[in-house]
């Protein structure tokens, strides 16, 4: 699979990468059709809930890479990350040790406050990340998917099926949403740790 050229921007500052229409809307009523029937859990950090609300408040499901139906979302999603890879990072890449993850955030404060996706153990291993918007900016207010580089706040693009492709360490948060839901879809691609 392949994309026009046009179809994507590149934040030569940031040292991100985002693609407009990331997923068509067609794609997109496939997916939910796909998660309907896997249900939900409460979002936790690093496997504990202690604490949990006042730092991330969502609920997520995973789309399980063995299952057939899904295997084109991770086609497609490798295909943009390695575009992006080649355009500005570099990082050698090994593969993808999660699952999709299907995350909703409700209105009344769903967010997920500042942090990285990488960590310890094989959160370690997290070299690039992507994030597919799923919701039409209409459809909520706040829960702005925004980084933190340097002292300033970067909010990224809302567009119904754009995906934001960034390096795992990152410094990146969902701002409370006050109105609405807002989903997304999120997947990690793995390489050799950092040294």
């Amino acid at each position: 699979m392949s994309f026009i050229i046009e179809d994507f921007r590149q934040s030569s500052i940031d040292n991100w990468y985002w693609f407009q229409e990331a997923l068509s809307p067609a794609e997109i009523e496939l997916l939910e059709k796909l998660q309907a029937n896997i249900p939900f859990k409460q979002a936790v950090i690093n496997g504990s809930a202690h604490d949990l609300e006042e730092y991330r408040k969502s609920e997520i499901k995973w789309l399980p890479q063995h299952q057939d139906e899904c295997r084109w979302l991770y086609e497609k999603f490798v295909n943009m990350v390695t575009e992006a890879n080649r355009s500005l990072w570099n990082f050698e890449l090994t593969g993808i040790f999660d699952d999709l993850q299907y995350t909703v955030y409700h209105e009344g404060g769903g967010h997920y406050d500042w942090h990285m996706d990488i960590g310890s153990g094989v959160f370690s291993r997290r070299k690039i990340s992507i994030t597919v918007q799923l919701s039409d900016p209409d459809e909520y207010e706040g829960g702005d998917f925004e980084f933190l580089l340097g002292k300033d706040i970067t909010k990224l693009p809302r567009k119904k099926g754009c995906a934001i492709i960034f390096p795992s360490f990152f410094l990146h948060r969902v701002a409370p949403v006050t109105k609405g839901v807002r989903k997304s879809l999120v997947l990690w691609i793995a390489g050799q740790p950092y040294r």
